[in-house]
């Protein structure tokens, strides 16, 4: 038995070690990117093609001053990001969260099938529903708007909310629930003070998800926005010309989109790993 062990011991060491470095690697062909685009932004236009490449200079923030003044018109771009995802997150997250826990706790016939064809609407790709919706907003005059948006986004958003919020409700155990209506309190009040606290780490989850994806969204902005609700993906493709590409800009660009985002989801990665890791199959 010790032989065995002695023998299983270094190949397992091996192993582990060969993961380790694949990890390794895969973090720095991740991160690498990101940090180039980050280092960029902060290069003048000579020392951002320098041969060869430069990880120490001295930094300049000129792009970005540019970027955020009247005449960069920046600011405008962030703005309507900003209220489109949040305000699709707000959305998405009320109505998908009481839907779920509808169809986590509910009995009625078709539950199943409901369930199936609501996240079935998730499952279609952008490109084959977008000229339905953009024929759709010219009747209803909400192209160019930004509440039509935010209307497109949550479309998306709302499905996927409502099958997440119902896995996370279904592994809340009813007994807890049973127990609260017992003392007294109502369906609504169980659901608003037991059920919804216990699912709190899967409503993080979907919230940053469903943000990041209205965040990132380019295809709906492209083709349903106009000059004033257009969102910063749009500005980062703007700097794509003619006569060549701003790459100063677009390096400054990237980097406030993803900032947001990395910043959130570190600041949210306890709550993130454990909402995505409970309505996981056991």
């Amino acid at each position: 038995m010790e032989k065995h062990n002695k023998i299983r011991n270094p190949r397992r060491t091996i192993v582990h070690a060969v993961l380790y470095i694949l990890g390794i690697i895969a973090l720095i062909w991740a991160l690498l990117p990101i940090l180039w685009m980050v280092l960029s932004s902060l290069k003048t236009q000579a020392g951002m093609f320098s041969m060869p490449p430069q990880f120490i200079f001295k930094p300049t923030f000129q792009t970005y001053a540019y970027m955020f003044s009247q005449r960069g018109n920046f600011v405008h771009f962030l703005l309507n990001s900003t209220i489109a995802a949040v305000t699709t997150t707000v959305v998405s997250l009320a109505l998908g969260t009481l839907g779920g826990y509808a169809l986590a706790r509910g009995k009625f016939k078709g539950k199943n099938s409901i369930s199936f064809w609501i996240i079935s609407t998730r499952m279609a790709p952008i490109p084959a529903v977008i000229l339905p919706i953009y024929l759709i907003f010219a009747k209803l005059n909400l192209l160019g708007t930004m509440t039509g948006l935010v209307y497109a986004h949550t479309t998306f958003n709302l499905p996927f909310a409502l099958w997440m919020m119902m896995t996370f409700f279904k592994e809340v155990p009813v007994a807890i629930e049973e127990s609260a209506m017992i003392d007294g309190c109502s369906k609504f009040q169980t659901f608003l003070k037991i059920s919804l606290p216990l699912a709190a780490p899967g409503l993080v989850a979907t919230g940053i998800l469903c943000m990041m994806f209205s965040w990132n969204d380019f295809v709906f902005a492209s083709i349903l926005t106009s000059t004033q609700t257009q969102t910063t993906p749009i500005a980062a493709s703007l700097l794509i010309k003619q006569v060549g590409i701003s790459w100063g800009q677009a390096m400054a660009t990237g980097t406030v989109i993803i900032t947001p985002m990395i910043i959130g989801g570190i600041a949210v990665r306890k709550y993130l790993v454990r909402g995505l890791s409970m309505g996981a199959v056991k």
